[in-house]
């Protein structure tokens, strides 16, 4: 069967002041009524029955992921006792989904990505699972609107397959996130997309590759597949989760594995990873700003202003700022400068400012 697997175990430090500990980015409501995890959910929905949606989570998220989507099953929250990047927590989705259903493909997901096309994004999932029966390691991908520099990228190579409309080809190589120059060429020549960080591949097809790649990890989740359903469980991955190396699932495995095929993309898609994705989720105003709050704006050009508490905020004379309003906290940051916020988070934990974070 085809199951779908939310990753949902990020802090989303460059979102502070809003992310917070005991409230994750995924819990955010950035678009609308509803949170990041719902979105996701509902997302999934039309295409994938509730109990075959899978949640990866860390252990202090998983009650509070669970009562924004009650629908979910219980037992369908897998928890990390703490973060160890994408490649574990792929891994110990796998083993999971393997117990209940060895011939399984999997869907790896995130809870911080906004899809506004979502009739593509369906069209998408179906052919990756076709391409994945055939052995592929598929890869989700999405053709570039701009030289960023905040994604890595995808060359691909021969044409596999078409699928209805959704084009299959073979990977060549990944490419870290490049300098602007290279960026630009890349774009401009065609042929490379950006890396979005969603997979499709058999249950089977993945245990075999961490085995071959990351021996060790798959020893950490050979022990562990022991003690699922069993009343040790949570004893027991504890302790060996302790040892299991920091690792993602890009450098971990699909850089090394063969017949790797990429889907390139175009589907409304927002990796919602710092607050300059505000730009893309909302409509400017005539002056480049976005508001999500009451205000008003003399000579004010390329603000972002959110409020948890929808505070009234005023400017005059500024361009290019980020303002982010918390019950406690308030954030002002150059937009050219977003990427530094993980360091205002860095520099709380250093200093014992655990209150506002």
């Amino acid at each position: 069967m085809y199951w779908a697997v939310i990753m949902a175990g990020g802090s989303g430090t460059r979102l502070w002041p809003l992310s917070r500990k005991n409230n994750p980015k995924q819990s955010l409501k950035l678009v609308g009524d509803k949170t990041m995890f719902q979105h996701a959910v509902d997302r999934l929905s039309p295409l994938f029955p509730m109990d075959r949606i899978l949640v990866v989570t860390r252990t202090d998220y998983g009650s509070q992921l669970h009562e924004q989507v009650p629908q979910l099953l219980e037992e369908n929250f897998i928890l990390e006792p703490e973060g160890r990047g994408t490649a574990p927590a792929i891994g110990l989705a796998a083993v999971h989904l393997q117990k209940r259903d060895p011939e399984a493909t999997m869907a790896v997901l995130t809870a911080d990505h906004f899809i506004a096309d979502t009739r593509t994004f369906f069209e998408v999932l179906k052919a990756a699972e076709i391409s994945a029966g055939k052995g592929y390691l598929v890869t989700l991908s999405i053709q570039p609107t701009s030289p960023s520099t905040g994604y890595g990228y995808i060359e691909r190579d021969q044409f596999l397959e078409q699928i209805d409309r959704v084009a299959v080809y073979q990977v060549r190589r990944f490419i870290e996130k490049p300098d602007r120059d290279t960026a630009f060429q890349m774009v401009t020549r065609g042929g490379y997309s950006w890396n979005s960080g969603m997979f499709v591949w058999q249950v089977s097809r993945i245990m075999q590759e961490i085995e071959t790649h990351m021996p060790d990890l798959s020893q950490a989740l050979s022990r562990i597949a022991q003690y699922i359903h069993t009343a040790d469980y949570q004893q027991n991955i504890s302790q060996i989760w302790q040892q299991v190396k920091k690792e993602t699932i890009d450098y971990g495995i699909m850089e090394k594995a063969s017949r790797i095929a990429v889907i390139p993309v175009s589907m409304g898609w927002v990796d919602v990873g710092s607050w300059t994705s505000l730009d893309q989720l909302y409509t400017p105003d005539a002056n480049g700003n976005v508001w999500t709050v009451p205000h008003v704006a003399i000579d004010t050009q390329n603000i972002i202003a959110m409020s948890d508490s929808q505070k009234f905020i005023a400017t005059i004379g500024v361009e290019d700022l980020i303002i982010i309003d918390s019950q406690d906290a308030l954030l002002v940051c150059a937009k050219s400068r977003e990427q530094e916020v993980k360091t205002i988070v860095d520099q709380l934990n250093r200093e014992g400012g655990s209150r506002w974070l």
